[in-house]
């Protein structure tokens, strides 16, 4: 039996802790991420910090593309200086061009300025035309690990991509899926590749007691928020111990 690393994105404190005692290996640390996740703010990372388990945190000035001027590079470098102080175990990153394709030269800067720090490319890596040459590219910079759903909407509708990426890789960086993974999808994504680590969200829609308490609120008012769900992360973590 091996053991598979479990990564949770989250974007509170409170979302952390829940992850950490429920059975999470690892926190990916964001701010928004109901828009993909941008980089947290210094007090959130400041409290992970904290945390006995390693925290990478999202190193992305906005939602949106990933394609990143060079105003964006010096706030994006200023944060990996704040992760740094703070004691973060890593880092997330993810920069193209306009046509989809890695921007070598400033990942390779962001790079640098990470030295000694875990290093994640993010699904950027899922827009590029091209995930063999970005594959490549990213073993050449140093990259620790690949965050994709091969290019599709989900894991387990983008899992032959996924296959066909962690055996160009063959060992020499990890390919770690995302996105709808759960106990429930499990099973069929083993089926088709074998990995040592995923990431998925384990987060729940809760309603606000606002709601209740204001029913004079203006039409389309929500304040509705996802949180990291205790249960779903215990019960993949229990998933995953039976590989």
């Amino acid at each position: 039996m091996r053991k598979i690393t479990l990564e949770i994105c989250i974007d509170t404190i409170t979302g952390a802790n829940d992850a950490i005692k429920n059975g999470a290996d690892r926190i990916e640390l964001c701010d928004a991420l109901g828009i993909g996740g941008t980089t947290p703010p210094a007090g959130l990372m400041k409290a992970a910090a904290k945390l006995d388990k390693p925290v990478y945190a999202m190193i992305r000035p906005r939602g949106g593309d990933f394609i990143f001027n060079f105003e964006d590079m010096d706030i994006m470098l200023h944060d990996i200086d704040r992760c740094r102080h703070y004691g973060l175990a890593g880092i997330v990153i993810g920069i193209t061009h306009e046509n989809g394709a890695l921007d070598h030269k400033k990942l390779e800067r962001l790079m640098e300025q990470a030295e000694g720090m875990g290093v994640t490319l993010h699904r950027a890596f899922d827009v590029t035309p091209d995930t063999s040459e970005a594959l490549e590219l990213a073993i050449d910079l140093g990259i620790e690990r690949i965050l994709t759903s091969g290019q599709r909407e989900t894991a387990l509708e983008g899992a032959l991509n996924i296959r066909n990426v962690i055996e160009q890789a063959a060992g020499r960086i990890s390919i770690m899926p995302c996105s709808n993974v759960n106990p429930a999808s499990v099973d069929s994504l083993f089926k088709i590749f074998t990995v040592n680590e995923i990431h998925s969200s384990c987060r729940t829609k809760i309603i606000s007691p606002y709601v209740a308490s204001a029913p004079s609120m203006a039409p389309g008012d929500d304040f509705s928020r996802n949180i990291t769900d205790p249960v779903k992360v215990k019960a993949l973590v229990e998933k995953l111990a039976t590989y």
